[in-house]
């Protein structure tokens, strides 16, 4: 597969001369601290409301702890889901403010995101995510039904939908959108504006709660997948399709299939949990070969030239659509 670098080019080449490595270290830290100014509010707010509600409807002692047991709650869920807007406040900040230029541009060149890459996307995470999850039964073949009732669920599917695109969206926005362009911007070094980001937003993924090896597989897995998207943006020069992508896997975990104890309650089906006892060394190497798998299958989709999903450089601005 041959791609075509131009859309990237225009995209890498659009910030002004206020993107400078001490204006990014800068505007990234403003970034940080209203995320974390975020969490901390609906943190706070969330399990004090929760405790008020618990003593008035007369519900037992929390099991482990107030905070825990608020976070591990649909509220819970929903709330910590909400914190992400933190980081969408801190990029319109940093960007307003730090580097004078609209928010609009870590999108694309166009300043627009591309609906149909979105869509294709979506489409192409979800289908290699039913494979991943297929593969991932045959491992551990261990899978129950959810608390939720499907009334429930439907209830809540656009709620969480809308929620998950705004924390996937604002990742996005900040690690393949302005850090990766503003590095990219600085350094041609694909090490450092492709592999930078890539470390930072798998770092964040590190549970304390699982054992050395899920550990190092989840890693592994999610910087393969975060390099897929990496390599969605330099194909198409925005983030529309990584976007979908990054959506549709979230969406899988929240809503279909969970491996995670601590968000699982909005999911029709729980696997066992990763950070759960009982996971060997050798589970851990199968689970990030099948995510490496899922990812390279999800790159196939959206970028081979025969591919019904395959996205497509960007048009720029003043141009016809793409």
């Amino acid at each position: 597969m041959i791609i075509d670098r131009t859309a990237f080019e225009r995209y890498r080449r659009s910030p002004n001369a206020r993107t400078t490595p001490l204006r990014l270290l800068l505007g990234t830290a403003i970034v940080v601290l209203f995320w974390m100014a975020a969490t901390l509010a609906v943190l706070l707010g969330g399990t004090y409301a929760f405790i008020v509600w618990r003593a008035s409807t007369g519900a037992g002692r929390p099991t482990g702890g107030p905070v825990q047991d608020f976070l591990a709650s649909p509220e819970g869920i929903l709330t910590a889901l909400l914190s992400f807007a933190g980081i969408w406040i801190g990029l319109w900040v940093a960007m307003r403010f730090v580097h004078r230029e609209p928010l609009a541009a870590l999108v694309g060149d166009s300043r627009r995101v591309s609906w149909p890459g979105f869509l294709k996307g979506l489409i192409a995470v979800l289908i290699t995510s039913l494979l991943s999850e297929i593969l991932l039964y045959w491992l551990q073949p261990e899978i129950a039904r959810g608390a939720i009732g499907l009334s429930t669920w439907l209830l809540f599917l656009i709620p969480i939908a809308a929620l998950a695109l705004l924390q996937t969206s604002s990742e996005e926005a900040l690690f393949r959108g302005y850090l990766l362009r503003g590095l990219a911007n600085r350094f041609g070094n694909p090490l450092i504006w492709a592999g930078l980001p890539v470390l930072l937003f798998s770092a964040l993924h590190w549970s304390a709660s699982s054992t050395l090896a899920i550990n190092a597989c989840v890693l592994v897995s999610i910087a393969t997948f975060a390099l897929v998207l990496t390599l969605l943006v330099y194909a198409t020069g925005s983030l529309g399709a990584a976007f979908g992508a990054h959506l549709g896997n979230n969406l899988t975990g929240f809503l279909l299939i969970s491996h995670q104890q601590s968000y699982n309650s909005f999911a029709l089906l729980n696997a066992r949990p990763l950070e759960g006892p009982g996971w060997t060394g050798f589970d851990a190497v199968l689970i990030a070969a099948i995510g490496i798998v899922s990812s390279l299958l999800t790159a196939l989709l959206l970028l081979h030239p025969r591919s019904p999903l395959r996205v497509g450089p960007e048009a720029s601005r003043g141009a016809g659509p793409a």
